[in-house]
């Protein structure tokens, strides 16, 4: 049985872009972009809504041959007011109009809620709340805790507790963000129940996307390698800060650090089967059978439990997520 469920496995990740790595490009260019990297699914950015229309949005992923598996997103979600049932309402009937499965939710990033049992009481109300609204859709809830000290929601494992309290486990789903992961200190895996990753960094955020920084600080390798072995079958989404917009070949960036991640994963596998030498010329530096995939975890002061830089106290100010 474990040599079947190792052959089931998905054995290289299923990649996604998210419209944050092309926000300059109009919704025909975005998704060209994942078309000529053989990207058939996309997170699109709710700034296209309502400037948009949802059907021109339907229209230009079906003549691209490309999913909208998300819209992103709809925030402060746990924060549950009459105001934020009309925005999800609005968000989520743009979605499922668009031809989107999912809508991302983002918790109060503010340090607002000090108080643990308030926290704790306004995620269930919230789910409960937004259950039927997305049900009635036929659309999923991805919920993306964030790593930072100022969160309301920081945990994935705390997140799974409230969708089985609320008998959500057919609405939401988790995301698995690399970067928060990391940061948090988290441990919790649930691969049946995630339904996106990002794949993301967490120090020196600026350049992450290249090849040789792609790991620089997270261990992206060790957590897709996880959650592949765990079984999870769904999207990596490449995960990008505002800096990396910019980039004047951002096809080349985004193709080299595909070919990164797949190289890795590769030798890790061949490490785990004797195939490599790690002393043999070519071989990757710094590989080792202990570090078989990824470059040394960036060291986290004891108090930081958030990023140590500039993005540190300011989590909502140029990195939103």
């Amino acid at each position: 049985m474990k040599g079947k469920d190792q052959a089931m496995r998905q054995a290289s990740p299923r990649f996604a872009l998210d419209h944050l790595v092309g926000s300059r490009l109009d919704v025909q260019a975005f998704f060209a972009l994942a078309r000529d990297h053989g990207v058939t699914d996309v997170l699109l950015s709710n700034s296209f809504a309502p400037s948009v229309p949802a059907a021109r949005v339907r229209s230009a992923a079906a003549d691209a041959g490309v999913t909208i598996i998300s819209v992103n997103t709809l925030q402060r979600f746990n924060e549950w007011t009459h105001a934020r049932k009309a925005e999800a309402i609005k968000l989520v009937d743009y979605a499922a109009d668009c031809g989107a499965t999912a809508l991302v939710l983002v918790p109060v990033n503010d340090g607002s809620w000090p108080a643990i049992a308030e926290r704790h009481g306004n995620l269930p109300v919230a789910l409960s709340a937004l259950k039927p609204i997305l049900e009635s859709r036929g659309l999923i809830g991805l919920i993306e805790p964030l790593s930072f000290q100022t969160c309301s929601l920081r945990s994935k494992k705390e997140a799974a507790k409230a969708i089985a309290a609320v008998d959500g486990q057919s609405v939401f789903r988790l995301v698995h963000d690399t970067f928060h992961h990391t940061l948090a200190g988290e441990t919790f895996f649930s691969c049946e129940l995630t339904g996106l990753v990002h794949i993301s960094c967490v120090n020196d955020p600026t350049f992450w996307i290249y090849p040789d920084r792609f790991l620089g600080g997270s261990d992206n390798g060790s957590q897709i390698r996880a959650l592949l072995d765990g079984g999870y079958a769904g999207p990596f989404s490449f995960e990008l800060v505002e800096e990396v917009r910019t980039l004047d070949d951002l096809a080349g960036a985004l193709t080299a650090s595909v070919h990164f991640i797949q190289r890795r994963l590769l030798t890790r596998e061949q490490l785990v089967a004797g195939v490599v030498n790690v002393s043999a010329p070519g071989a990757s530096p710094g590989v080792t059978s202990e570090q078989p995939s990824e470059m040394p975890p960036v060291s986290l002061s004891p108090a930081s439990k958030c990023l140590p830089d500039r993005y540190c106290g300011e989590p909502a100010i140029g990195r939103l997520r």
